[in-house]
C-alpha cells in the first residue's frame, strides 16, 4: 500500500511558522468583543487610535516646514483676530483654504481657556484637529465598511486602516490631511450606499437615506474648506466611472444633489467670498494658479518623483497592511464586475493614477485612498483569497516584519550617530513590535483559512500600536539634535530680560518663526546682523556658522561672547547645523 506525503521539510517548516495558540486566541476574543455591538466596535477603535496617536503628540517638535506653517498661520490667527486672511508673518499665505486654521485657532483658545500654560506656543494644541481627524476617519472606515461587510470585518478593516503609519503620523501633525481623510471617507461611505442601494441589490439594504445624504454632503463641504476641491474630485471620479459603468447617472439622485449643493453653498460661500474681497480676488490666483497647477505641471517645492512612486512607497506607508493588500490585487481583479468590488476600484484606481502621473511626489497624498484599501483587503480576506499556499504569497506576507525591524535599527544607529546616545527606553517595545510582526506573518503563513488571516491582520495591528509608542512616545525624545527651534527658543527664554527682539541670520525654518514669535527678524547679512545687534534694548540675534564668519568682520573682528551656542540636524535640509547665539542685554557693554 502507497501514500502520498508533504515529506518531512514541508511539515518541519510548517512547525516552524506555527504561531502561539495563546495569540491567536487573543486576537480572536478582542475581535470577538469588538464585534459583539457597534458601541464596542467603536470603543475598540477609538482605543486602537489614541493607543497609537497620543504617544508624542505633545514633545514632536513642529516639524518643518509645512505644520509650522499652518501652526504659526493660525496663532497669527489668534493674535490679530482676523479670521479671514491667512498670514505667515508678513506674507499672505493662500494655499490652502481657511478650515483647518479655524479648528487649530479653536483648539488653541479652548487651550487658553482651560488655563495652559503658553498655549499659543505648545505645538500640540495645534495638533488636536489632526487627532480628532484621523480618529474620525477610523470610525467613518467602520460605517463605510459596514454597507460592504458584516461587523466584525468592519471593525477588522477600520482597525487596519487605524494602525497604518501614514495615517499615525499625520494625526501627529498641525496639517490638513488628517481631517481631510475624515471628510473623504464620510463622502466615500455615503456614495456606497447610493451605489449599493440602487437597485435594492441586498434586500436589507434600500436607497440612501437623508441622513446619508447629509453625510456624503458635509463631507463635501468641509472637505472643501480644508483643502479645496480634493473631496469633490475624489467623490466626483468614483461616481463618474460607476456611472459609466451603470450607463446611467439616475442613482446619484439618492444623495439628493439640489438639497447637497444648497448646504456645500451654505458652508463654504461665506468665507470664499470674504476672502475675495479681502485678498482682491488674489487667493484663487495664488491657490489654484501656483499652488495647485504648479504641482500637477511640475515637482513643485523639489517633491518631485517618478510614475510609479506611490506604489513603491505603499509598502511602508500602509505598513502594516500593505503586504495584504498587495495579495488582494488578483481578488479586486477577478472579481471586477462585482458591484463592491467595483465600487472600491473606482474610489482608488482612477485618483491613484492621477497622483502618479502628477510629477509632485507626496506620501501623505494617497492617505484618503487607503480606507478603500483596507476594505477591499479584508474584503478579500473575507472571501477566502488571500492564501498563504498561493506562489509567493508568504514571502509577499513576510514583509510586514521589514518596518519594524528597519526602525529598531535604523533609529538605535540614528540616536547614536546624533546624539551618541541609545533609546534604551523603547528598546523593550521596539522589540516587541518587531516579534508582533513576527507573529502577524506566522498567522498568515501558518495555513489556509479565514481566521488565520484575520489573526495576522489584528497582531499586525497590535504591533503597529507599540511600534507607534516606542517610536514617538520614547524614542523620539532621545533625539534632540532634531529639535533645533525648540532649542534655540530656549535660549531666547533664559536671557534675563523680558521680551527680547531676536533675529535669524542663515536659519529661516518656519517652526523658528512658531517657536520664537511672529516677530522674529529674518537677515540677511552679517553687517544686518551686527546693526540689529546695536539698535538698543534686549536683543538676540542667531547667526549659523556658514554666517559667522561675515558676522565677525561686522563685529569688527571681535564679535562679541555667545549666549549660547548648539549644533544639530536639520530634517528639512537633510544637513548638520550650527547655530551661535549672541545677546545685547540694557546697560551692558559690549
Amino acid at each position: 500500500m502507497t501514500s502520498l506525503s508533504v515529506g518531512p521539510s514541508a511539515a518541519s517548516r510548517a512547525d516552524l511558522v506555527r504561531p502561539p495558540a495563546g495569540a491567536l486566541r487573543l486576537a480572536d476574543r478582542v475581535l470577538s468583543f469588538g464585534a459583539a455591538s457597534h458601541v464596542r466596535a467603536c470603543l475598540l477603535l477609538l482605543v486602537i487610535g489614541l493607543a497609537s496617536f497620543l504617544p508624542g503628540l505633545s514633545t514632536l517638535q513642529p516639524m518643518d516646514r509645512d505644520e509650522p506653517r499652518f501652526a504659526q498661520a493660525s496663532k497669527q490667527m489668534l493674535e490679530t483676530g482676523d479670521l479671514v486672511d491667512i498670514r505667515f508673518q508678513a506674507e499672505a499665505r493662500h494655499k490652502k483654504p481657511v478650515g483647518i486654521y479655524w479648528a487649530q485657532a479653536a483648539a488653541v483658545a479652548a487651550g487658553e481657556a482651560l488655563g495652559v500654560p503658553r498655549a499659543r506656543t505648545q505645538i500640540g494644541l495645534y495638533r488636536i484637529p489632526s487627532l480628532l481627524g484621523a480618529l474620525a476617519a477610523i470610525l467613518l472606515t467602520y460605517w463605510a465598511g459596514l454597507a460592504l461587510l458584516d461587523r466584525r470585518w468592519a471593525l477588522l478593516a477600520a482597525a487596519l486602516f487605524g494602525a497604518c503609519i501614514m495615517l499615525s503620523a499625520e494625526a501627529r501633525l498641525a496639517k490638513t490631511d488628517a481631517l481631510l481623510t475624515a471628510c473623504s471617507v464620510a463622502a466615500f461611505g455615503a456614495l456606497a450606499r447610493a451605489w449599493l442601494g440602487r437597485a435594492r441589490l441586498e434586500r436589507r439594504r434600500g436607497p440612501a437615506s437623508l441622513g446619508t445624504a447629509l453625510v456624503f454632503w458635509l463631507g463635501i463641504a468641509l472637505g472643501i474648506l480644508v483643502k479645496g476641491p480634493m473631496v469633490p474630485l475624489f467623490a466626483g471620479l468614483a461616481a463618474l466611472v460607476l456611472c459609466l459603468r451603470e450607463g446611467s447617472a439616475r442613482w446619484l439622485l439618492d444623495l439628493r444633489p439640489r438639497l447637497g449643493v444648497l448646504i456645500t453653498l451654505a458652508v463654504v460661500a461665506p468665507w470664499f467670498l470674504a476672502i475675495a474681497w479681502k485678498s482682491g480676488g488674489a487667493f484663487f490666483g495664488e491657490a489654484v494658479g501656483r499652488d495647485m497647477l504648479g504641482k500637477v505641471g511640475s515637482g513643485a517645492e523639489k517633491h518631485w518623483g517618478p510614475p510609479g512612486a506611490y506604489a513603491l512607497a505603499f509598502f511602508a506607508t500602509f505598513w502594516p497592511g500593505a503586504a495584504f493588500a498587495a495579495l488582494a490585487i488578483p481578488f479586486a481583479w477577478a472579481r471586477r464586475g462585482e458591484e463592491a468590488v467595483a465600487l472600491l476600484i473606482a474610489w482608488i484606481v482612477p485618483m491613484w493614477l492621477i497622483f502618479e502621473a502628477v510629477p509632485t511626489k507626496l506620501p501623505h497624498y494617497v492617505l484618503p485612498l487607503l480606507p478603500a484599501v483596507a476594505i477591499l483587503t479584508v474584503l478579500a480576506l473575507s472571501r477566502g483569497a488571500l492564501d498563504p499556499r498561493r506562489p509567493g504569497a508568504r514571502w509577499v506576507a513576510g514583509l510586514v516584519v521589514l518596518i519594524p525591524v528597519g526602525l529598531t535599527l535604523g533609529l538605535s544607529l540614528a540616536a547614536w550617530r546624533l546624539d551618541h546616545a541609545l533609546p534604551l527606553a523603547a528598546l523593550p517595545l521596539l522589540l516587541a513590535a518587531c516579534a508582533l510582526a513576527a507573529l502577524a506573518w506566522a498567522a498568515f503563513a501558518r495555513g489556509a483559512g479565514q481566521g488565520a488571516g484575520e489573526a495576522a491582520l489584528a497582531l499586525g495591528v497590535a504591533a503597529s500600536v507599540v511600534l507607534s509608542g516606542a517610536v514617538f512616545g520614547l524614542t523620539q525624545p532621545v533625539l534632540q539634535s532634531l529639535k533645533v527651534s525648540p532649542r534655540l527658543a530656549a535660549i531666547r527664554d533664559a536671557l534675563p530680560c523680558e521680551k527680547p527682539q531676536v533675529a535669524s541670520l542663515g536659519l529661516r525654518e518656519p517652526s523658528l518663526v512658531f517657536t520664537v514669535g511672529t516677530d522674529l527678524a529674518m537677515l540677511n547679512s552679517g553687517a544686518e546682523a551686527a546693526a540689529f545687534l546695536r539698535e538698543g534694548g534686549c536683543r538676540l540675534v542667531l547667526v549659523e556658522d556658514r554666517f559667522a564668519a561675515a558676522f565677525a568682520a561686522a563685529e569688527g573682528g571681535q564679535p562679541r561672547e555667545a549666549v549660547g551656542r548648539l549644533t544639530g540636524f536639520n530634517i528639512n535640509g537633510g544637513k548638520p547645523v550650527g547655530v551661535s547665539a549672541y545677546a545685547a542685554l540694557p546697560g551692558a557693554t559690549p
